[in-house]
């Protein structure tokens, strides 16, 4: 960066009058990452603690990463569905296969890839109608989209209501409620659908045996269990998939239909559904389709992720660090830390998430105001201790501007 490039406010006005306002005015613009650590086209360095939402798993410019999207591009780039590659097929075998480890019997799985997590979700969708049967059960707090069949299993209001009317015959019950779920569940179910935590919701984790009494209500309706590991798969929180996690789960639990992306590839645009052969009746030739979906490129870039995350024992790491995060933000203000792994939900005592954020950013740190009440942490996989060391000494630094911003604390 040279004292002539672009500054912040510059790259902002220019980013007021190019692009549409869907995410509201950008609360910096970066030019650069590397591991756990970002800058800004001002020069000020942060330690990126949101992972691009759960996307970065490996951080920003991991070697592995680099090494595989420059030598699949090279190699070959874009070939479209009317052929297939060994990119592709080598990551759909993987994803079966970390799915059934933990099976007692495992189940014939297939995979379809696409590129992003709201599509892994309508491709599930249309699966679900493969029952023949139309009614989804969901739950209130979920987030599964916004495109228009995603945004209708989405429960809130604010999201649904300018763009209804939606897909019908959708449901939503409260989260973690077992009682409610099983009133909810009948005959004419297609499909229970449920995160095993829920992180837009501000990282919300239901009782231990949820789950495993979701997939007995569901299969004793004859519906199927889907889980949406958007967010939480891919080692978030210490499991390859969450509901594999015995921190959250149990007893074991055997889905019917999974959906991933954020972490899948560490950045590269991918999602993927995986599905068994009891979901309904899988996709046939022309039921649904995808121009870029499980492209080799992407497809590398997910096989680096999960080569790095097994190697390098990034789901050990993960839950170690969760545990090292927890201890650095206690502080009375924060009443009450939920998530395992790294995924992260921190209750402050008053609704002044807004301003933790800002006053994190001004301390060089990125987090996420999930709801008025709840930060949302959920940085790489590979976080260094040192990071999660700076957090400590600098946290109730911010904690003390957002609580009281006029400095009458110092």
């Amino acid at each position: 960066m040279t004292a002539t490039d672009p500054g912040t406010a510059q790259w902002t006005e220019r980013y007021t009058g190019a692009l549409m306002n869907t995410f509201g005015p950008p609360k910096t613009v970066l030019v650069r990452g590397e591991g756990a650590h970002v800058w800004d086209a001002d020069g000020r360095e942060y330690v990126d603690l949101l992972g691009g939402i759960a996307v970065n798993a490996l951080g920003h410019g991991h070697p592995r990463l680099v090494a595989a999207v420059s030598e699949q591009l090279q190699t070959l780039g874009h070939i479209s569905n009317f052929f297939a590659s060994a990119p592709q097929i080598t990551l759909a075998e993987r994803l079966i296969g970390l799915l059934q480890a933990p099976m007692a019997e495992p189940v014939e799985t297939r995979v379809f890839f696409t590129n992003s997590g709201a599509e892994a979700n309508e491709a599930a969708f249309k699966l679900t109608r493969r029952t023949g049967r139309t009614r989804i059960v969901a739950t209130e707090g979920s987030f599964h989209g916004r495109t228009m069949g995603a945004l209708a299993l989405t429960s809130k209001l604010a999201y649904r209501e300018p763009f209804e009317p939606l897909p019908g015959d959708v449901v939503f019950v409260p989260y973690g409620d077992a009682a409610a779920l099983e009133a909810a569940v009948d005959g004419d179910t297609a499909a229970v659908l449920l995160e095993p935590v829920q992180g837009e919701a501000g990282v919300v984790v239901p009782p231990r045996d949820y789950l495993p009494t979701a997939q007995r209500i569901a299969h004793e309706n004859g519906a199927l269990l889907w889980l949406d590991e958007i967010q939480t798969g891919v080692g978030r929180t210490g499991a390859w998939f969450a509901h594999q996690n015995p921190a959250l789960v149990d007893a074991p639990v055997v889905p019917d239909i999974v959906t991933l992306a954020k972490g899948l590839a560490g950045g590269i645009p991918i999602g993927a559904c995986l599905a068994t052969h009891g979901a309904g009746k899988l996709f046939d030739p022309g039921n649904h389709g995808t121009t870029f979906g499980g492209n080799p490129v992407a497809a590398a870039a997910a096989l680096a992720v999960l080569d790095v995350i097994a190697e390098d024992d990034l789901l050990a790491h993960a839950t170690a660090q969760g545990e090292r995060l927890r201890s650095a933000v206690g502080d009375p203000r924060v009443v009450e830390t939920r998530g395992t792994g790294l995924l992260l939900g921190l209750t402050l005592g008053e609704p002044r998430a807004a301003e933790v954020v800002s006053a994190a950013q001004d301390a060089g740190f990125l987090v996420n105001a999930a709801t008025p009440e709840r930060i949302r942490l959920a940085p790489p996989l590979n976080l260094p201790d040192a990071d999660v060391e700076a957090l400590a000494s600098a946290w109730s630094g911010i904690l003390d501007h957002a609580f009281d911003p006029s400095g009458a604390t110092s």
